[in-house]
């Protein structure tokens, strides 16, 4: 997406309650927590589909991170935004489900900063994506311990959120796998 386009996101309380709505860009500059969701897919050798973002992207642009990830619409449900955007994205769609959330506030490129409650969300499949070049130019499957020794050895390749996700809460998402099925 690009910078012209007028999306609007939903500003939240810490209680992921929406207090207002404002454009997505200008959320991002004045640092205001809003909403968002972070799409994670494995496949049956319990390896995750990891997507580099685009050139041009208004942030984080030609990082590694997530499956796909965004904001929903005000109104619009996080499910019903992932399956969106993960159609959008990666070119397909799969069963999702919806772990747990966080709250995180970090200064990006371009002098914007993300202040988001990320909603985690988890699916399987086995297709190889049908990347939309205009959102991720490339994609990997990695295994959790391979994509950890990446992480340590090439930090800065990838996105801040999905550090995050990967370092600090990827217990919840182990327990799942473990324990759970869609």
């Amino acid at each position: 997406m690009n910078l012209t386009e007028e999306i609007l996101v939903s500003l939240v309380d810490k209680k992921d309650n929406e207090i207002a709505q404002m454009e997505k860009l200008e959320a991002h500059q004045k640092g205001l927590l809003h909403r968002a969701f972070s799409v994670l897919i494995f496949n049956d050798k319990q390896e995750l589909l990891l997507q580099r973002r685009a050139f041009g992207k208004y942030h984080s642009e030609g990082l590694w991170t997530n499956t796909c990830c965004s904001h929903p619409m005000p109104g619009e449900s996080n499910l019903t935004a992932a399956h969106r955007r993960l159609q959008e994205e990666m070119g397909f769609d799969c069963e999702l489900k919806e772990l747990f959330h966080f709250i995180y506030k970090a200064e990006l490129d371009n002098n914007l900063i993300e202040y988001e409650l990320d909603h985690v969300i988890i699916g399987y499949s086995n297709e190889a994506p049908i990347l939309n070049q205009e959102e991720a130019i490339d994609f990997q499957w990695l295994n959790i311990d391979q994509l950890k020794k990446e992480i340590s050895e090439n930090s800065n390749d990838f996105t801040i959120w999905f550090k995050l996700i990967i370092l600090e809460h990827f217990e919840k998402i182990k327990l799942y796998l473990e324990n759970e099925s869609l």
